[in-house]
């Protein structure tokens, strides 16, 4: 079964290079495009992609709204966001609705094909630009402010927890995988939150980038 793909941007000649970037892998076929928001989130649900490439500002209605109303509507399509912006706050509005990838518009050509790819098996993915960008300001972070840097607080078992987390594995995955019970795992999430000080899976998601434990 080929992927099937949605392209969101306002700017019609990066829509056409994208198209034809992801029509040379034969497993790729892109079903639809969209030039802002409104339309994304109305072709999402004409045409049942599994992916969809989407653009941060567009007219109508920006990128990040029409993320969060495809993850919540049709959660079996996946969105990669596509943007300029490499910063944390952008990367965490991103996560928070419900994208599972992010890349940089500078880096999509070499990082796009993998991108698809990895949300598309249920994995999250990250320009590997912004990882980078990420994990040099936690660092610099921890040195400026003299910190001890609290994934150092966790037990094997939460880091372990924390890269199946930031992986998107279901609970009831992670519980087999571990051979534990998903009341075990709420209370290993519960804590290893609690160390780090972060709120939601999407938190957990751009700490575990921030540190490297997924790329």
């Amino acid at each position: 079964m080929p992927i099937r793909i949605l392209l969101a941007d306002d700017h019609t000649i990066l829509r056409k290079g994208l198209r034809l970037l992801l029509e040379r892998e034969l497993e790729f076929t892109v079903v639809a495009e969209a030039s802002n928001g409104r339309e994304a989130v109305e072709a999402a649900g004409r045409a049942t992609p599994d992916v969809v490439i989407m653009d941060i500002a567009m007219p109508s209605m920006n990128g990040i709204e029409a993320t969060k109303r495809i993850s919540q509507d049709y959660p079996k399509t996946a969105v990669v966001i596509l943007s300029v912006h490499s910063d944390e706050a952008y990367v965490l509005r991103a996560l928070k609705s419900g994208a599972r990838g992010y890349l940089l518009k500078d880096s999509a050509e070499s990082d796009l094909i993998q991108a698809v790819r990895a949300v598309a098996g249920g994995k999250a993915y990250f320009s590997p630009a912004v990882s980078k960008i990420l994990a040099d300001d936690y660092v610099r972070q921890v040195r400026e402010q003299g910190v001890d840097d609290p994934y150092d607080l966790l037990t094997p078992r939460e880091r372990e927890l924390l890269q199946l987390i930031a992986e998107l594995k279901a609970t009831k995955d992670i519980a087999e995988l571990l051979g534990l019970s998903p009341h075990t795992i709420d209370t290993h999430r519960s804590n290893l939150m609690q160390k780090l000080n972060i709120h939601s899976i999407p938190e957990a998601i751009l700490y575990a980038v921030r540190r490297g434990v997924i790329s």
